[in-house]
């Protein structure tokens, strides 16, 4: 049996990541959308599949793991560390006392219980006094329907009760949900613009633009690189600092950036300028957001490798690395692509979804959705292996996690 695993991020209230949701299925029946619950989730845990890469997978953080009715009353979630997981009762399991005595012993174990995606329904208020948090999806719950439970929660003395707020997709959601007292969200809200804010990039933007503009050329220039490096004090600092602490370079400090291009080859530097000012163009914004560019970057390039692409730059690593730029910057994808001398393929696949540059990217967004029905015909379209792809993804996570080592 082979596994694929998706993961998607919740964050706190300050807009840093919490912990993620892990979404899976087993390789022979991921395609179909009648696989029950408990194959797709416990099935996979018992053969081992997750429990060898949970750390890789959450880079240390909380995972959060559906589990259904014979799951849990097979202590399956007993196989994974009491610290490292958020146990999610789904919203259309069955209640009996078996159920709930099942809930009650995870809990006096010191694992961590949610109520998964709830809908306020006094059913649930038998496993209450066991839950730790409880997720509320707000596009089937209006504002008034949530403070009217918070009350009533508050009036049951379990006003302690964290809450997850999932499907958040603007900021104006985002702060209604924080002064209702959520602790956590889950959603695309740091990953979509809500409204143009200007049409111009500032000074420092431009310069951090530049500079990704000249590691995109075929021949990079590194006088020119030096010299928009130098603009910026801290920005040379964070640039060498980011290339010494970096994956590939454990041998020796590199202390200046004609070291770089020496030690490092010219190819993989161009990566790096790339990734240390997509970084700084996040200033202000959840570092999720960049990690989430590198991963879609690296496994993108792994893609393309795969088919033999031989374009000097990367384009498809290019191409996973900007598709996130629009919310760092908060303006439409269109118009910062228009202000890059990026290949006309790279634009197409950013602004039109048009190429097979686009079609590396949706099948890592599929990927990160879960959307295996969709993955096994970029699959068939890309003629790589649903495994082969599990693998690309998973190597770019772990890519990614040495950034933060």
């Amino acid at each position: 049996m082979y596994c694929y695993v998706a993961r998607q991020p919740i964050l706190d209230v300050n807009q840093e990541l919490f912990a993620y949701e892990l979404l899976f299925r087993d390789g022979k029946s991921n395609s179909f959308p009648d696989v029950p619950p408990d194959e797709a989730t416990s099935k996979i845990l018992a053969q081992n599949h997750l429990l060898l890469g949970l750390d890789e997978l959450t880079n240390g953080k909380f995972a959060f793991i559906n589990f259904h009715e014979d799951a849990l009353l097979h202590h399956f979630p007993t196989s994974l560390p009491i610290d490292d997981i958020y146990v999610e009762i789904l919203e259309d399991v069955p209640i009996s006392p078996e159920l709930v005595l099942a809930c009650k012993k995870l809990k006096q174990m010191g694992y961590k219980l949610a109520l998964d995606d709830h809908d306020f329904d006094i059913k649930w208020d038998v496993f209450l006094p066991f839950i730790d948090m409880i997720k509320v999806d707000i596009k089937q719950t209006n504002i008034l329907q949530i403070n009217k439970y918070l009350r009533r929660l508050k009036d049951m003395g379990l006003g302690h009760l964290d809450l997850l707020a999932e499907k958040v997709e603007t900021a104006q959601e985002f702060e209604q949900l924080k002064l209702l007292g959520f602790h956590y969200y889950q959603g695309y809200f740091f990953a979509r613009p809500e409204v143009v804010k200007q049409r111009s990039l500032a000074p420092n933007k431009m310069v951090l633009m530049e500079l990704i503009s000249e590691a995109t050329k075929v021949k990079m220039d590194l006088n020119k690189v030096t010299e928009l490096v130098e603009r910026d004090v801290s920005l040379s600092y964070k640039l060498l600092r980011f290339i010494n602490s970096s994956a590939f370079s454990r041998q020796q400090t590199i202390g200046s950036l004609k070291h770089a291009l020496n030690y490092m080859g010219e190819l993989e530097l161009k990566k790096f300028i790339s990734l240390i000012a997509l970084a700084n163009l996040g200033d202000g914004k959840p570092t999720e957001l960049v990690s989430q560019s590198i991963i879609r970057a690296r496994f993108c390039s792994q893609i393309a490798d795969k088919r033999n692409d031989q374009e000097n730059p990367p384009m498809a690593f290019l191409t996973g690395l900007f598709s996130l730029v629009d919310a760092l910057l908060d303006q439409e994808l269109k118009i910062i692509v228009e202000k890059l001398p990026i290949s006309p393929e790279i634009k197409a696949a950013l602004s039109d979804n048009q190429g097979i540059l686009a079609t590396y990217l949706q099948t890592a967004i599929c990927y990160e959705k879960a959307q295996w029905d969709k993955l096994e015909k970029y699959s068939a379209k890309l003629g790589i292996p649903m495994e082969e792809i599990s693998d690309y993804y998973q190597d770019a996570l772990q890519w990614a996690n040495s950034f933060n080592e």
